[in-house]
């Protein structure tokens, strides 16, 4: 899922790298650092590692074609959107430091693997929340396994459109060999980041900033 950068256009590179540069930027400017208690640093910080770990399983075909869990659902609900995805740009440049990436696709490989899913969860979780009733299953069923699931079939989708459009790949081989183990890996995906936020959600619900025991537990549509 690292992009390797040959296949890409450097203007295409430059202006993903301006454009994830700016959003971590903007993060980091939303969260308020000095109210965080040590309950939200130790599940954002947590998470983050739990994250890279899942990253360093892959699985690699070719260059540029490789596949492991994403985790960036379940970081955005445990940690809140802008905290998300400035862990996930550190999860990424270690990773990228350790020789699985590559500096030049930085931005869009951010902007595939962290910026999308972490916005596809929190846009879930606020329709959500709006829209349907206040309950434990639903933040379970719907924000983590389905949102998760739903992530990691967006970001194959985006990488296989990109690797066609750069012709690094025949779209025919992409289809075949590429795009149906994103669909396969959205239910382990789903699955992995459903039970993890169970167990948090019961045994340590002061982690997971996206649950309110009061919304979910006592809150009546």
């Amino acid at each position: 899922m690292n992009l390797i950068a040959a296949p890409f256009a450097h203007w295409l590179l430059l202006i993903a790298l301006l454009i994830s540069g700016g959003l971590i930027l903007h993060a980091a400017t939303r969260i308020a650092w000095f109210a965080l208690s040590q309950e939200q640093l130790t599940g954002w910080f947590g998470a983050s590692v739990v994250v890279l770990g899942f990253w360093q399983m892959k699985a690699s075909i070719q260059p540029g074609l490789s596949f492991h869990l994403l985790g960036a659902s379940a970081l955005a609900m445990i940690a809140g959107r802008d905290k998300a995805l400035l862990g996930l740009a550190a999860v990424l440049a270690a990773d990228t430091a350790y020789g699985h990436g590559e500096w030049a696709s930085f931005g869009l490989s951010y902007l595939i693997i962290a910026f999308i899913p972490v916005t596809l969860a929190h846009a879930l979780l606020t329709w959500a929340q709006r829209a349907l009733p206040a309950n434990y299953f639903i933040y379970i069923f719907v924000n983590c396994f389905a949102a998760s699931a739903l992530s990691m079939w967006s970001v194959g989708l985006l990488t296989c459109g990109f690797l066609a459009a750069s012709g690094a790949y025949p779209l025919d081989f992409l289809l075949e060999e590429q795009l149906p183990y994103y669909f396969l890996l959205g239910w382990p995906e789903g699955f992995s980041s459903g039970i993890y936020l169970t167990l948090l959600v019961v045994w340590r619900p002061e982690w997971v900033s996206t649950f309110n025991d009061a919304f979910y537990l006592t809150h009546k549509n």
